[in-house]
């Protein structure tokens, strides 16, 4: 086995772990790819001679190509918000090992929302440490800061994080808050869906690869939006969307809704049309 191969079998051994950490640092799964594939251009150019901790190494690679692509997303003009976070729907036969790696530890559209609020530089390194164990000395040249900034970073990040409203965790719930929003939508009852949303309840919603996000707020705003989706309700089928309860609308191009509930009530709706997404 020449060297060129054993670096592709190692690269194609730590990608699902590589994959999670981009799609965190991201929130999608195009880019997520685009930033493996980059990586391992780099990385085939040069190699891993004198490196002791191989999968670490990798870790940093992806790390700083991430940085750069969240930067660069920065500076656009529609940024920060350029697009709804790519969901990741279960396949219907049941979650697989890969998505196993990419869903862990709870990334739900509304965390990937509130990620998409942080400097680039706080992201990586919450990302980095609270999700994947990588030590502040590791990340700090990837930052360019101290392993004391690098601490820093991740703990003004934690603080948004978990000053966020904190989802509902019973899927059972979150389906129920969904059903409900279903029944109404289709039954045109404008205060029944008031009812079932948060009166701070936001809407965004993109479309796969267009850049620009459209936002509605409050309850009576999204509600009446809602009414104009009871043509689509007999499309609709029940899927986990990021480990939550959500839809996906099948027609000519499919739409994944990823809901957010929290104390019963529905606080966010994400809306991708034409999505690409892992299974479904």
């Amino acid at each position: 086995m020449d060297e060129h191969e054993v670096l592709v079998r190692r690269f194609e051994a730590d990608r699902p772990r590589l994959r999670a950490v981009a799609y965190r640092m991201l929130g999608s799964l195009t880019e997520a790819d685009d930033a493996l594939q980059e990586s391992w251009l780099q990385l085939s150019r040069t190699g891993v001679d004198g490196v002791g901790n191989v999968s670490g190494w990798l870790t940093t690679i992806v790390g700083r190509v991430c940085l750069n692509l969240l930067r660069a997303r920065r500076s656009r003009p529609e940024a920060p918000h350029a697009v709804v976070p790519e969901p990741i729907v279960d396949p219907p036969d049941g979650v697989d090992p890969e998505h196993q790696v990419l869903l862990a530890d709870a990334v739900g559209l509304a965390l990937l929302v509130v990620l998409d609020t942080l400097a680039p530089a706080e992201r990586l390194a919450f990302v980095l440490h609270d999700m994947f164990d990588v030590p502040f000395d590791e990340i700090a040249p990837i930052v360019g800061r101290s392993p004391a900034a690098a601490r820093q970073l991740a703990s003004r990040a934690r603080r948004r994080v978990q000053a966020a409203p904190q989802p509902d965790s019973d899927v059972v719930r979150q389906r129920e808050a969904v059903d409900a929003f279903l029944a109404a939508a289709r039954d045109g009852d404008l205060d029944a869906l008031v009812a079932v949303l948060d009166p701070e309840v936001e809407l965004r919603a993109s479309t796969a690869g267009a850049a620009g996000v459209q936002v509605l707020r409050g309850a009576r705003e999204v509600a009446g939006a809602a009414l104009a989706f009871a043509t689509r309700v007999p499309y609709a089928r029940p899927a986990l969307v990021n480990g939550t309860a959500g839809l996906v609308v099948d027609g000519h191009v499919s739409t994944v809704i990823g809901f957010t509930v929290v104390g019963g009530r529905i606080a966010a709706l994400d809306i991708l049309n034409g999505r690409r997404s892992l299974g479904g």
